[in-house]
């Protein structure tokens, strides 16, 4: 009885992974410069952090619509 609980916890936080890189490949894709190679090789932090925003927005909205 608990293992279906566990099971779908797992299952849901794969999805809400997929997801998560699903979308961030889509900005990566309609941003004008390649942003993963402006964070990497130009140490560009103020685009890391704004990176890591939207993936902290994009996660809160992902858990919402998971949980309900």
């Amino acid at each position: 009885m608990e293992y279906k609980y566990i099971i779908a916890s797992i299952v849901y936080s794969f999805i809400g992974i997929i997801i998560l890189v699903i979308s961030f490949v889509i900005i990566e894709k309609i941003t004008p410069e390649n942003l993963w190679k402006k964070i990497l090789d130009e140490q560009n932090v103020a685009l890391a952090i704004l990176a890591a925003a939207f993936m902290i927005a994009v996660s809160i909205i992902i858990s919402s619509a998971i949980h309900g």
